[in-house]
């Protein structure tokens, strides 16, 4: 069955950076078009990233020139590369396709 993991949530003060993993199994990863979103308490949904098979990205304002989606076929991996992070960045970070993974925490003080 198609199942994602997160991983690599954390606590960082403002100005750090944190990377976000996401081990996928149970479809074509290669060929999958991926994302990453973001839900913070009281703030909609934002989607923050997303990146397909061709390897092209697509960032949120709010991200970009901060944050790097990329992925690694071999491994059947997604990450999210996070820098400069700002305490408005805290919220779940959720790695989706056709269903989304369980969420991984990241809070900015």
């Amino acid at each position: 069955h198609v199942q994602l993991v997160e991983s690599g949530g954390g606590s960082v003060q403002a100005g750090g950076s944190l990377r976000l993993s996401c081990t996928a199994s149970g479809f074509t990863f290669d060929d999958s078009e991926m994302g990453w979103f973001r839900l913070a308490p009281g703030i909609e949904c934002e989607l923050v990233s997303t990146i397909n098979g061709d390897g092209d990205t697509v960032y949120a304002d709010s991200v970009k020139d901060r944050f790097t989606i990329s992925r690694d076929k071999a491994m059947n991996t997604l990450y999210l590369q996070m820098n400069s992070l700002k305490t408005e960045d805290t919220a779940v970070y959720y790695c989706a396709t056709s269903i989304w993974g369980q969420g991984t925490q990241v809070t900015v003080s």
